[in-house]
């Protein structure tokens, strides 16, 4: 998948966000988390502005675009 989670991984883990703190607090599903951890998936646009909103950050700030050599 050519869009890479791995700056939101970093920043939620710099500002204390746990898997269990993102379920307790019921910030975004079970399932988007998951596909976010794995990088297997889309991500609704409605979890990105909450992740944003909860973060105070752009999107820009939380994903990447890798180009696919493989494509």
């Amino acid at each position: 998948m050519p869009i890479k989670y791995d700056k939101l991984m970093n920043l939620l883990k710099e500002k204390g966000y746990t898997t269990y703190r993102i379920r307790k607090e019921n910030i975004i599903s079970q399932s988007a988390l998951q596909k976010i951890r794995t990088g297997v998936g889309d991500i609704d646009t409605r979890t990105i502005s909450k992740l944003c909103k909860v973060l105070e950050c752009q999107p820009g700030d939380i994903m990447e675009y890798v180009e696919d050599e493989t494509e």
